[in-house]
């Protein structure tokens, strides 16, 4: 796991500047790979690349950037090739200097060009200079596990795993339209767009090639396809998502360092752990997870404990506390680069910060099982909708699709905590069309809708946008449990895999989701939902498959809370959480952001926010970001002054 930067100019750059950009870049990641850093620049100055890296794989000859023996291609890379060996015997073992998969990474894109991405089962984002073509080759994995942003300054194109390094080659930051509305709208953003302006990211699954127009070609080079496979029984697709799950955790388990494991209390993290403790053997397997004391509803500890119990497991646990919010939030923030996705990033800020004081640089998580498995109680609710549509207009037995409303009812008991949700969502449009409903559903506009400047926004653009993704041609049209499973899987997941990347590697930890691997999902998109969602019952294969490897607890549980984060109640029991928050809002600058509406005070939201909204985290990581991107900017780096390199407030 590392950190990658660079540029490419068509005007070559003075070697004197065109180290001090990499040196800056380097520094700004420096997080990311705290056992070594390096850069390479061509003969030409048009092409410099910067890397810093965390040793996994080959401790002591996998340093980068690498060049290739042919000296024909140069490559930055960030993320782990899991069948390096397979590939490497297939490429032929006598010509290799290292045993990394780096090595792996540059014979492969020698013989097979861009074709090489589709051998590749792993996370990565790489860029590699291409000798003959005179071109930069740029790739990222198939999921977004990795990532990599890209802007284009006063005619150089820049590149880095974390905006954060980006930023002292901009002229400005501002503030990109767009990207707000999606953060607003969804939390987080759709395709290419970020929240600062100028500033993208190469999506996930898409390789391209830039040259001296400047001009980034992206294509596609694979796609997850729900092409059902009526042909097969349950009792087949058990027994090959077991093989090839334990196949994936297998691969994932490779590494010349300790491997551990996160554990939520919930599903995902928890087959994960128990999976691993069974194939690595090892006594005391060590896992990781947090819980908030204050109250039993914000506390999954209990949960974690059983599967320790139950494994043998080594648990460590973070008792998380008001204190560590107010100490550590910004920092958050900082590392995040963008809010996104919700609050869950600061207790995983703070147990990943548990791993790295004990000594473990891999870990294993359970993200990517809620939207391939299809695990968010919001599917359970839309679904209900469409059963009662169904009885209603004579429709509900139709073809494989609808599950019955019959057949649900005893798995709607999961839905008793979301009593006053799904009453907002039936209280207007209810039988509307399905891409409309889970619009609804997902959408947050409407609960900021009395504090934020809407007219500042095209907001028939976010439905729009989001209708290409929700009816993508890779989708069968009449499943509606697919079309929302397949949304978030293309949306949603980024975004989550974005916080896992930035909150892990924030203390220097490599994290690796077992879940995504793409042969396992490519076989979960067959599976007619009848299987997968039969009864309603939320991932009921997925507890089939590895229901033996858990306790009771975890698998009969109800309440599935997803690691709640008690802000609300603490700024409602505790003056100093309250006085912080405030703190935050207090500036005439904070009141007046071009996107609150006049007259807004922090006051307003705090009294009408339920105990689990995300609304002042919303608008609270906003501002933050504001302070810390924003409002210190001065402006580009001076490449004429190569003395100094400059830093963000926090580091």
């Amino acid at each position: 796991m590392c950190g990658i930067a660079g540029f490419f100019s068509p005007i070559p750059i003075p070697k004197e500047k065109a180290t001090f950009i990499l040196n800056t870049m380097n520094q700004y990641q420096a997080h990311r790979g705290p056992d070594g850093n390096g850069y390479w620049i061509d003969d030409t100055g048009r092409c410099g690349l910067a890397h810093t890296r965390l040793s996994i794989i080959d401790l002591t000859q996998g340093n980068q950037p690498m060049v290739s023996p042919s000296s024909r291609n140069v490559v930055t890379y960030n993320g782990e090739i899991y069948n390096y060996r397979e590939l490497r015997d297939g490429l032929g073992t006598t010509d290799f200097q290292t045993t990394s998969d780096t090595e792996v990474l540059l014979k492969a894109y020698e013989k097979w060009g861009a074709t090489c991405l589709d051998r590749f089962r792993g996370m990565f984002a790489f860029v590699l200079w291409d000798e003959a073509r005179q071109k930069l080759f740029i790739a990222r994995d198939r999921f977004g596990i990795k990532p990599l942003y890209y802007t284009i300054q006063d005619g150089v194109f820049y590149f880095a795993s974390e905006i954060k390094t980006l930023l002292p080659f901009v002229q400005s930051v501002e503030t990109s339209l767009e990207g707000l509305q999606d953060y607003l709208t969804f939390q987080f953003c759709l395709g290419q767009k970020s929240l600062f302006q100028g500033i993208y990211t190469l999506e996930p699954a898409h390789f391209g090639y830039l040259g001296s127009d400047l001009t980034l070609q992206t294509q596609k080079y694979w796609e997850v396809h729900y092409d059902l496979d009526w042909n097969h029984t349950e009792t087949y697709f058990i027994e090959q998502l077991r093989e090839r799950m334990v196949e994936s955790l297998d691969f994932h388990l490779r590494s010349d360092v300790d491997v551990a494991s996160y554990v939520s209390g919930g599903l995902d993290s928890s087959i994960v752990a128990s999976l691993a403790k069974d194939i690595t053997g090892q006594e005391n397997f060590l896992a990781f997870t947090g819980k908030f004391s204050l109250d039993p509803k914000f506390d999954e500890s209990p949960y974690a404990r059983a599967l320790a119990d139950k494994k043998q497991l080594a648990l460590h646990e973070k008792d998380i506390s008001e204190d560590d919010f107010i100490q550590n939030i910004a920092k958050v923030i900082y590392h995040l680069d963008t809010p996104i996705a919700g609050p869950g990033a600061f207790p995983q800020f703070m147990v990943s910060q548990l791993v790295q004081q004990n000594g473990i640089k891999v870990v294993l998580g359970g993200q990517g099982g809620d939207e391939i498995w299809g695990g968010y109680t919001r599917y359970l609710i839309a679904y209900f909708e469409q059963c009662i549509k169904g009885a209603i207009d004579g429709t509900m037995n139709n073809g494989h699709y609808i599950v019955t409303y019959e057949s649900i009812i005893p798995n709607l008991v999961s839905l008793k905590q979301y009593k006053p949700l799904i009453q907002e969502f039936w209280a207007n449009g209810i039988f509307d069309e399905r891409d409309k409903r889970y619009f609804q559903l997902i959408s947050r506009a409407k609960k900021l809708q009395n504090l934020i400047q809407w007219d500042l926004f095209d907001q028939e653009s976010s439905f729009a946008h989001f209708k290409q993704i929700y009816w993508g041609e890779n989708v069968g049209k009449e499943s509606y449990f697919d079309s929302m499973t397949h949304f978030d899987f293309k949306t949603l997941l980024p975004a989550l895999l974005h916080v896992e990347d930035r909150m892990s590697m924030a203390h220097s930890i490599e994290s690796r989701v077992p879940f995504l691997d793409h042969r396992l999902v490519e076989l979960i998109a067959t599976i007619p939902s009848n299987i997968k969602f039969q009864n309603g019952e939320l991932k009921r294969l997925l507890k089939v498959c590895f229901g033996n490897a858990l306790p009771d607890a975890i698998l009969n549980r109800q309440d599935k809370m997803g690691f709640p984060v008690p802000l609300n109640h603490w700024i409602t029991h505790s003056p100093k959480v309250r006085d912080f928050v405030h703190d935050i809002f207090k500036s005439q600058k904070a009141k007046s952001r071009f996107y609150l509406k006049e007259g807004f005070e922090i006051d307003q939201l705090i009294q009408q926010e339920g105990e689990f909204s995300r609304n002042i985290w919303a608008l609270l990581s906003l501002e933050l970001w504001q302070q810390t991107f924003h409002d210190i900017h001065t402006g580009p780096l001076r490449l004429d002054s190569v003395d100094k390199i400059p830093s963000l407030a926090i580091v």
